[in-house]
């Protein structure tokens, strides 16, 4: 087995306009100007490190409400999302009492990378941050029996978070959003093994020019499809383009080795608006629950209020489901935002 070694600290120094470029890990974002309170990171918010073997860091953040935590959420972010795009999700669930956690994908965010172009998506097997996750939950977040521990996921995230219940992590359930499961290819990806690590023909560095989510489609909301643009804007170490051969070809093979061991995911499920093959897979677990969000886009957590708030009232339900002392959470008043 890999033997696991933890690195956690707050890095409250971390220079990392020095770094761009360069394949470290990174914390501490600047916060972009452009951006409304409501997307700056949660009172308290804290960052760290985890690392599995010999494997890049991952970068992980995490803050709690005031009182007695009445859950635990993990949240595993898309691919080309970093923790900070989180940040507005983060703070509501802390106001309705969660102790929240963010896992940066690995080689995403402010994960370190396995290659340059740093903006380039490489990760030679999903095994890696499926470790790195069971690790992060066993090592630092340290669940209770008294606080249900929910894992919240977004599109092939999913497949991270499902693939480390089903090697065993414990968890009072997944919620996953938007949810996807890599459709078996046409013909092999990839040719020699050497191209792995390299772009895709095509493939193009992140610039300023492009698209951000609502003009890519993932968001009816124009302040909230500008929020991962501007965060990668103002912090050049956290941006990322399209994925390599090698990521697509990682994620095709973990998604039809989850599908191979269905019946080990024993833990609750509820996906928001899978995909095809999510939603097939939701079929064959003993406990999961497909539901739709009709004309939403796939970025739930970031979508305008007509589907967000149903979609975070769908996230607390499923929660509060979970409470072992039976309760529903205190909900502060939200004005409406669009």
């Amino acid at each position: 087995m890999v033997r696991a070694f933890l690195l956690a600290a707050l890095l409250l120094s971390l220079a990392a306009c020095e770094r761009d470029g360069g394949r470290e890990p990174f914390a501490e974002s600047r916060t972009p100007a452009s951006l409304a309170p409501r997307f700056y990171p949660p009172e308290g918010w804290a960052w760290g490190y985890i690392g599995v073997g010999d494997q890049p860091l991952q970068r992980y953040g995490v803050a709690s409400t005031r009182r007695v935590p009445v859950a635990t959420v993990v949240i595993v972010p898309g691919y080309g999302e970093t923790a900070e795009l989180w940040f507005e999700t983060a703070s509501d669930l802390i106001e309705r009492g969660c102790t929240v956690w963010i896992l940066d994908r690995a080689g995403q965010g402010g994960s370190g990378r396995y290659v340059l172009p740093r903006d380039l998506g490489f990760i030679p097997s999903f095994d890696p941050e499926v470790a790195a996750l069971r690790e992060l939950v066993r090592v630092v977040v340290r669940p209770t029996p008294e606080t249900p521990l929910i894992l919240l996921t977004q599109a092939d995230g999913a497949v991270v978070a499902l693939s480390a219940v089903r090697s065993g992590l414990r968890t009072d359930g997944v919620i996953a959003s938007s949810p996807q499961i890599a459709e078996p290819p046409e013909k092999a990806l990839l040719g020699p093994v050497k191209r792995a690590s390299k772009p895709p023909p095509g493939w193009k560095p992140w610039s300023r020019e492009r698209a951000d989510d609502r003009a890519a489609g993932r968001t009816h909301d124009a302040w909230r499809g500008q929020v991962g643009h501007a965060w990668m804007t103002a912090n050049p170490d956290l941006r990322l383009a399209g994925p390599s051969l090698g990521w697509t070809k990682a994620f095709e093979t973990a998604s039809r080795v989850l599908e191979s061991g269905a019946r080990q995911v024993r833990a609750p499920v509820l996906m928001l608006n899978p995909d095809r093959g999510a939603d097939a897979f939701c079929r064959q677990l003993a406990d999961c629950t497909a539901t739709t969000l009709s004309s939403a886009r796939s970025a739930l957590h970031i979508e305008a209020d007509r589907w967000r708030r149903p979609w975070l009232d769908a996230v607390e339900a499923f929660i509060d489901a979970r409470r072992s002392d039976g309760a529903t959470a205190t909900i502060s008043a939200v004005p409406a935002r669009s």
